[in-house]
């Protein structure tokens, strides 16, 4: 029985929909329907606008939006994540998969790999490598490139190169050939998205009092003024204010106020594009036509037809490079994130290796089904939760409106105007820039802006180097905090030597010039030394050898060398070491109090049981 309680416990932590299953409910299904459906209203027109900033098929958007939600149903620990294209995911994809539909799908195989092995390992704790003045620089910088890169399509400019640099130089060249429709159109979708931004931000709150016609009209400005953004964004209190989620009226509600910025937008531009085409003119670029259906199940391929022959699977590997480092490495990031905040908001606890599995396997599966990488969208779940989703099972219902739109709805995209869709990504992507950032840490710590300035310059160049140079920088400023640690010696009959932090052997030759350079350069020197080892909580044999060639050192100008407040891993250590002439006092007061023992007789003042 116990090993049967064992393997099903085991079992409920690999599939986590095992948990909740057997708890759903009616109320339970009746939520999650609702969020399903609003999370499915939304993604729709982002699916297409990131595919754009992805430089792929507007249909692998599609594509990449329902096995996620499907798997994480299964597998994930978090309610309220759902798992999709996302704009700093599309970034990468752009710069490692070639504008290459081939090169993507396959990259999101190899992804899922990577992230399945690291969930396998336990290796979650490599995200914490990446700082937050690297993901600060490098979103600010992603900000910046997404949002200009779509101001071609705002312009109608055709043949504009995606590297940064010679993006800017041909956009401002060819300035003069905008076509005027595009940036009409394009501008004034940006107006009206910041217009309603702003309206929101200043509409007084109706009064229930006041008559029922009165609170709808305000009901439906209010949800027009406020997007996708809103919700995640703190300081948002709209859906708290509305009827609970079981209201009759609360899904209409939450509908409208996810949907509706980015809907209207692209509603209305899409109807002033199919009134041109009835007119018989066409003075926008228009979306075009998006292959109906749903995408084959079938497995990555493993090498590419070229011109000039076929480019096998090892040529793909080299091509990608770093990015099967980077993408895998961002998309967990951008996961755990969002679960472990959303969960602490809820009050739930996540699996993060789990989390790493659930991603892994929507990339696996999802690369089968001719997906782009994915990972978890700040937005959506925001979404999600404030839409008041129980379950992961919303996301069998978002995933279904996906592939209903694939199967049915794509001839309706046709209309859509490129530059409606580049508004709506400049609209998103423009609060990720974060300038305060870089007051905030002129303020607390003026050395992070290094990694922070290096990441954001660099990625201008090229992503990849802008985030590996930056992890770079951060783990050089962490490895010389711990080469060099702070030392506080002071001086009287006994030389105590403080570290203000742990002892690594990198620090040992700091340690020794601190000690040596007091204690044999002082007047009158000191007897002994003590060496606080307070803050202590592990050694290596590096650091061994070091104070034992330290004590001989001291040793040779009469000096001894003692240790006080050891923990005791660290005191094992020592002690299986053998160290001649060891000796270990309890306190810092008592290693004071016997300061004055002459170097020969050390051994005779070791606590009894300490002396082997």
């Amino acid at each position: 029985m116990p090993a049967a309680g064992a393997r099903c416990a085991g079992l409920r932590r690999r599939l986590p929909v095992l948990r909740w299953l057997p708890r759903y409910s009616l109320a339970w299904l009746q939520l999650d329907l609702m969020a399903g459906l609003t999370v499915g209203l939304t993604v729709v027109p982002q699916a297409l606008a990131y595919a754009e900033v992805a430089g792929l098929p507007l249909q692998y958007g599609l594509y990449s939006s329902f096995m996620g939600c499907f798997v994480y149903c299964f597998l994930g620990t978090a309610k309220d994540v759902t798992l999709g294209p996302t704009a700093i995911m599309s970034l990468l994809v752009s710069s490692y998969a070639f504008h290459e539909p081939v090169y993507a799908i396959l990259l999101t195989f190899l992804s899922g790999c990577i992230q399945l092995a690291m969930g396998l390992l336990h290796l979650g704790f490599l995200l914490d490598f990446i700082s937050c003045p690297v993901i600060k620089g490098f979103t600010s910088a992603a900000s910046i490139t997404i949002s200009f890169n779509q101001v071609k399509n705002i312009l109608g400019l055709q043949g504009i190169p995606r590297q940064f640099f010679l993006q800017v130089y041909e956009t401002l060249r060819r300035i003069g050939e905008t076509r005027a429709g595009d940036a009409v159109l394009g501008l004034a979708c940006l107006a009206v998205l910041a217009g309603l931004r702003a309206m929101k931000s200043r509409l007084p709150r109706a009064a229930c009092m006041e008559p029922l016609a009165a609170r709808l009209s305000y009901l439906i400005v209010w949800t027009s003024a406020t997007g996708l953004e809103d919700l995640g964004s703190p300081g948002t209190h709209l859906l708290p204010s509305l009827p609970p989620p079981w209201a009759p009226g609360r899904f209409i509600t939450v509908a409208l106020s996810t949907t509706a910025r980015n809907a209207l937008v692209v509603l209305f531009a899409g109807l002033v594009a199919y009134s041109f085409q009835v007119m018989g003119s066409q003075p926008l670029t228009l979306t075009g036509s998006i292959p109906q259906g749903l995408p084959a199940f079938r497995l990555p391929r493993f090498s590419m037809a070229a011109p000039n022959g076929t480019i096998p699977f090892r040529s793909m590997v080299e091509d990608m490079g770093v990015g099967l480092a980077v993408v895998p490495l961002m998309g967990l990031l951008e996961t755990v994130a969002i679960a472990k905040a959303f969960a602490s908001q809820n009050d739930y606890r996540i699996d993060p290796n789990q989390e790493l599995l659930a991603l892994g396997f929507a990339n696996v599966l999802g690369s089968f089904v001719s997906s782009y990488p994915i990972t978890g969208s700040f937005g959506r779940t925001a979404v999600n939760a404030q839409s008041g989703v129980c379950t992961p099972a919303g996301g069998l219902v978002t995933g279904a409106l996906v592939l209903l739109s694939l199967a049915y709805l794509t001839s309706l995209f046709y209309y859509i105007p490129k530059a409606a869709l580049a508004a709506v990504i400049i609209s998103a992507v423009v609060p990720m820039f974060d300038a305060g950032i870089f007051r905030t840490l002129w303020r607390v710590k003026r050395l992070d802006l290094v990694p922070l300035c290096v990441t954001f310059l660099l990625c201008f160049w090229e992503v990849q180097y802008g985030i590996v140079a930056g992890v770079l920088v951060s783990g050089i400023l962490l490895l010389y905090s711990i080469a060099r640690p702070p030392i506080k010696v002071s001086e009287g009959d006994v030389l105590l030597v403080q570290l203000g932090s742990s002892l690594h052997f990198p620090a040992m030759e700091c340690l020794r010039d601190a000690v040596c350079s007091r204690a044999l350069a002082a007047a009158s020197p000191p007897r002994s030394v003590v060496l606080d080892c307070c803050h202590i909580s592990s050694i290596d044999y590096t650091v061994v050898v070091g104070l034992a060639e330290l004590r001989q050192e001291l040793r040779k100008h009469g000096l001894s060398l003692a240790f006080c407040s050891l923990q005791d891993p660290v005191l094992k250590v020592l002690l299986s070491a053998d160290l001649e002439g060891f000796q270990h006092f309890p306190s810092r007061e008592e290693a004071e109090r016997c300061g004055g023992v002459e170097p020969g007789d050390e051994s005779s003042l070791l606590p009894t049981g300490l002396i082997q």
